[in-house]
Order: structure tokens, then sequence, then C-alpha cells
């Protein structure tokens, strides 16, 4: 049986995200990509951008659960708003289908694919593509949201990813 889940680095002008497939004691990456939303696109329209692919990713690929960065700590009161509103606009993507919603604090990320949770996006990037075999290195945004989905796979003990990259449980 295998299971899907779909990982979202939310951000305004470039959302990561990124379709996860564990299949017995193996996991792979089934699609990632960015949403870019031009810096002359104005927030509500980011907003609904980010909302809809999310939800076409869905609806194509058929996640069982939505596993997104939690929020993090901002200096400035306008950034942490602008990205409460895109976190919001792809937890209602996962909320208008149904799907079980799973909170990681970008540090945990970072621990569990890296093993150090003050890691830079190029490491992350760069480990992202060594544990997924993948042939390129991901764009920092899609790479932070395969990041993300491999977080949320560690929770089980059995997804087959090495111990000692981090992934005991």
């Amino acid at each position: 049986m295998s299971e899907r889940v779909i990982g979202v680095d939310p951000s305004l002008r470039a959302t990561g995200y990124a379709v996860l497939e564990r299949s017995g004691g193996s996991v792979r990456a089934v699609h990632y990509g960015t949403i870019v939303n031009p810096p002359a696109l104005a927030h509500p329209a980011c907003l609904l951008a980010i909302h809809d692919r999310l939800l076409e990713a869905c609806r194509e690929f058929q996640p069982t659960a939505m596993a997104i960065e939690s929020t993090i700590y901002v200096q400035s009161y306008k950034t942490a708003i602008v990205l409460g509103a895109a976190r919001g606009a792809a937890l209602l993507a996962a909320a208008r289908i149904g799907l079980p919603l799973h909170e990681y604090a970008p540090r945990r990320v970072k621990q569990a694919v890296v093993g150090r949770g003050g890691a830079q996006k190029t490491q992350v990037a760069f480990m992202v593509r060594a544990l997924l075999g993948l042939r390129d290195t991901p764009p920092p945004d899609a790479a932070d949201a395969l990041a993300i989905g491999l977080t949320h796979f560690q929770k089980n003990p059995y997804s087959g990813l090495p111990s000692e990259a981090g992934w005991g449980g």
C-alpha cells in the first residue's frame, strides 16, 4: 500500500510544493515545483494562485495528507502577516478536499534532512537530492517542500530511509 503526501513551503511570491510517495520501504518524489507569483501581482491574486495550484496538484496527484512548514518567528509583523496569509491559502486548499494536515517547524525539517537545525538552504537541497536520488538539485523552495514531505515520512520508522541520516523516528 502506498501513501502520498504533499509538502508545502508557503510564501507569497514563491511557494514550494512537492508530492512524495512512500511504498513499502522506499520514498520517491512524484512531482515538485514552485508557484511563482510576480512582484506586480496583487496580494489577493497571489493567494488565489497559491490556493488554486495546490488544489489542482492535490486533485491530480491524490495525496493522503498535507505537510506544511509551521509559522516561523519573523522580526517584521508585516512579513508575518504575509506569510500567514500564504499559509492560509495552502491550508484552505487542504481543507477544501479534506486532507489531514501536519505542521513541522523549519528547524525540525532541517534537523531531519541534514542533521542540523541551522542548515542552509543549499545544504537542504543537496541532501534532498541525495536522499531521493534526484538527477538535479531542485530549486530552493521546491527542495524545502520535498524536505517537509520527507520529515513527514520520518515519523514512521518503516520509511526505509537510513537511520544515520537522522531518520530514526
